[in-house]
């Protein structure tokens, strides 16, 4: 009987989900392994060095004043990554195919013919900003010694937190990005909340650079998840 045992729980190897730190991805919220939430914000760039001297001092002083209207912290992450270039070039072989007009479907040809040859001669990257909004329950000053006490010594339950339990946690971490938003929106950049699909983009790729590029991620409601226990 041992013997089986063993063999059985041999058979079962773990899952790459026991050692991330994710526990779930859910409206557009990410829940962590210690019960904590977070937002990512797609956040544009300002090319400062064009920028008068007037202007930049502008920005710092806007920038500051952000920083100073925040009481919690942020995570920037900067990200540089190959360009996907095959979905576009995917896509001009179909008007290619498409196209009736002969002198359109070979200016098409020499179109697509370049950017093949011009992303074989150099590495063409692109770079995005994220602006990370965390919410920590444990630092909620309204619950009492006892309760944050039992979830730190049980983090497993924060893990499985009930959806109204969720919800009320979320609606503190949606006043936050409001907040952060506001903030940056007020700098002059452009900010965009990431959603459910689009985070589970961003960590599928931050965790596979290689395996991304050369496989991209489909649609989540097409994919069979699995659920850590």
């Amino acid at each position: 009987m041992q013997s089986n045992k063993k063999k059985s729980q041999k058979s079962k190897k773990a899952s790459t989900q026991t050692y991330l730190p994710i526990a779930e991805i859910k409206d557009s919220t990410v829940v962590l392994k210690d019960g904590t939430l977070r937002s990512v914000l797609l956040v544009s760039s300002i090319n400062f060095a064009l920028k008068s001297e007037d202007e930049q001092n502008a920005l710092i002083s806007s920038y500051v004043s952000f920083l100073n209207s925040i009481d919690f912290p942020l995570q920037i992450v900067v990200q540089s990554r190959k360009m996907q270039i095959t979905p576009y070039l995917d896509k001009l072989r179909g008007l290619e195919k498409e196209q009736a007009n002969e002198l359109l479907r070979i200016q098409i040809a020499d179109y697509r013919s370049f950017v093949e040859e011009l992303v074989d001669l150099g590495q063409i990257m692109t770079k995005r900003f994220y602006v990370v909004v965390p919410y920590d329950p444990l630092s909620n000053k309204k619950k009492s010694f006892w309760s944050r006490f039992k979830e730190t010594l049980k983090p497993s339950h924060s893990i499985r937190i009930k959806e109204e339990r969720f919800k009320s946690r979320k609606q503190d971490l949606d006043l936050r990005v409001r907040q952060v938003s506001g903030g940056l929106q007020s700098i002059g950049l452009n900010v965009a909340q990431l959603d459910t699909q689009a985070l589970i983009e961003l960590y599928y790729t931050s965790y596979n650079p290689d395996i991304a590029f050369a496989e991209p991620l489909g649609e989540t409601k097409d994919m069979q998840l699995e659920s850590i226990t």
